[in-house]
């Protein structure tokens, strides 16, 4: 499978499986994070920049207080992909890696 092609309903329910609290409704994937405050959301986001830039993949990212939600769909098909799980499981270990 490659990494552009659209994934059927299915394989996103059976893909979130392996990365809890994603969820899948109009055509996209997202998750909210919570973060200690402001300026540790702007850091973790500048922290997974360079990762987004290499791979040519850019999330939504709506920015809160202390809350971020990300959403992940390919833009030019306008669907999820492969490509979109790979990165919600990233942005996962790194959020993961936040205070170890």
């Amino acid at each position: 499978m490659e990494d552009l092609d659209i994934l059927t309903p299915e394989e996103i329910t059976k893909a979130l499986g392996q990365i809890p609290g994603w969820t899948y409704k109009d055509d996209k994937i997202s998750k909210e994070f919570v973060f200690p405050d402001f300026q540790n959301i702007v850091s973790f986001v500048q922290k997974l920049t360079p990762h987004f830039q290499k791979i040519d993949h850019h999330p939504d990212i709506h920015i809160y207080y202390t809350r971020a939600v990300f959403e992940l769909q390919r833009f030019s098909v306008g669907q999820v992909t492969p490509r979109d799980i790979e990165v919600a499981k990233y942005i996962d270990r790194e959020y993961g890696e936040i205070g170890k």
